[in-house]
């Protein structure tokens, strides 16, 4: 009688990836109930404004950092300025869109949950848009910015006045950084290089450009990270499986470290 034990089954990734269509569909959705529901908040020029001026008096009081500090050390070269502006406008949804797919395609555990995390968070941040209406620091005259994408470009804003396609009063949270952060966090968890904590530039380095280019306020990105920290407490994340164990560090899973040393005995 040959003793023979089966290879490991494919590993919970394997299994957990969801249909590619439904997916498009699902994530294409969110983002449309999203942008239908940051227009609904629009109108509300004046409780923008009024805000705004709560935040910059509330930050001041409490002494963060002013945000003109880091908005001066762009001022200082034309071509740094506009490399922000690019940042701003450029960055955002490509780089969250190359991680869920790099998710999908090669987590897919991690995916679901990034993408449940992800949601959350949206949508909270959607339900502060409607409560909170804020305009963004470049805006008040009292905060002393300047619109850096308007002097110097690129700029994904229009003027506010006639501005359809964004909702320029949604300032806080910012999911500029928000999902800055996740993607850092998503692949911090998702991979095991030693390098893999280099990923948090992304988010800082998003810090800065929202700030720089006054298109948030410190106390933005201090609201999504908290929105984003409650959604990470309650969404849990995918276990590590042998499949990715394996593939990361490029050790065998126990039937297949089993299976060579039958095969070694049988020599």
């Amino acid at each position: 009688m040959n003793a023979r034990t089966e290879p490991a089954p494919a590993g919970s990734d394997a299994i957990a990836r969801p249909p590619l269509v439904r997916e498009l569909l699902l994530v294409a959705g969110l983002f449309l109930v999203y942008k239908f529901g940051r227009q609904l908040a629009t109108g509300n020029s004046g409780e923008a404004f009024h805000n705004a001026h709560r935040v910059w008096d509330f930050e001041r009081a409490v002494h963060l950092p002013g945000e003109g500090a880091v908005q001066s050390l762009l001022l200082h070269g034309d071509g740094l300025v506009h490399l922000a502006n690019t940042y701003y406008a450029a960055v955002h949804f490509p780089a969250t869109a190359a991680f869920l797919i790099w998710l999908y395609l090669r987590r897919p555990a991690h995916y679901v949950w990034a993408r449940r995390v992800l949601a959350a968070v949206t949508a909270a941040a959607l339900a502060l848009h409607l409560l909170f209406p804020l305009a963004p620091p470049r805006m008040p005259a009292a905060t002393g910015l300047v619109d850096t994408a308007r002097l110097y470009g690129p700029s994904v804003y229009g003027d506010p006045a006639t501005d359809s396609l964004s909702n320029q009063f949604a300032a806080m949270p910012s999911l500029h950084f928000g999902w800055a952060l996740m993607v850092a966090v998503g692949l911090i968890v998702a991979t095991r290089s030693r390098w893999r904590w280099l990923w948090l530039a992304h988010p800082l380095l998003t810090l800065l450009v929202i700030v720089g280019t006054a298109n948030h306020y410190w106390l933005d990105a201090i609201v999504a990270a908290a929105l984003l920290g409650l959604a990470l407490a309650a969404i849990h994340g995918p276990h590590r499986t042998a499949t990715t164990a394996g593939r990361t560090q490029g050790s065998l899973v126990p039937a297949q470290r089993d299976e060579q040393a039958l095969v070694g005995a049988g020599r």
